[in-house]
């Protein structure tokens, strides 16, 4: 029988180890937006996400260390997160591919006051945040954003994309939904 004190001194899973389970963690897909200190639209996609507090309304959200979009968001202090609706797995492949030219390849745009780019055609959800603080951990860097506005735009998809075993899905009609109950 293993002690508590035991199992707390193995070896830690490795990258392959921890991405195989994660990967069995099923969640929405968002597009992190942010501009640099020239304007200049930086951009990555995310499904590190959570709700942290109602009052005030505070998200988390964990981002590659060396991501640009990282950088641009700690330099201004703002971002915005697009939540992508099921018929956007073009851009969420897009903008994780590591393109220099995605932000020439789908519609976006700065309405005013926003904390950054917003998807045109892509979200069925934005959230402008401003940074409230980060924490790098290992190599990535958690982000704690303040939500300052959410805006809903009318889309023909607002079923959310989902991610999960590796693959994409939409989110099941209602029909389809079997209660856990």
């Amino acid at each position: 029988m293993t002690t508590p004190e035991a199992a707390a001194h193995r070896v830690p899973a490795g990258e392959r180890d921890f991405r195989s389970l994660m990967s069995r963690f099923p969640t929405g897909v968002v597009v992190i937006g942010a501009l640099d200190g020239a304007g200049r639209p930086w951009g990555m996609t995310c499904s590190s996400l959570c709700g942290v507090s109602l009052d005030p309304p505070t998200l988390l959200v964990c981002l590659r260390s060396a991501s640009p979009t990282l950088r641009a968001l700690t330099g201004t202090g703002t971002f915005s997160v697009n939540f992508l609706h099921h018929g956007a797995r073009y851009v969420a492949e897009l903008f994780s591919s590591g393109d220099p030219d995605r932000f020439l390849r789908t519609e976006w745009h700065l309405p005013e006051l926003a904390g950054g780019p917003h998807l045109r055609d892509a979200a069925h959800a934005v959230g402008d945040c401003r940074v409230e603080s980060t924490q790098q951990v290992g190599d990535h860097t958690i982000v704690l954003g303040r939500v300052l506005r959410t805006r809903f735009p009318a889309t023909a998809g607002d079923a959310p994309l989902l991610y999960g075993l590796r693959r994409y899905a939409a989110w099941p009609s209602e029909g389809s939904v079997v209660p856990t109950d």
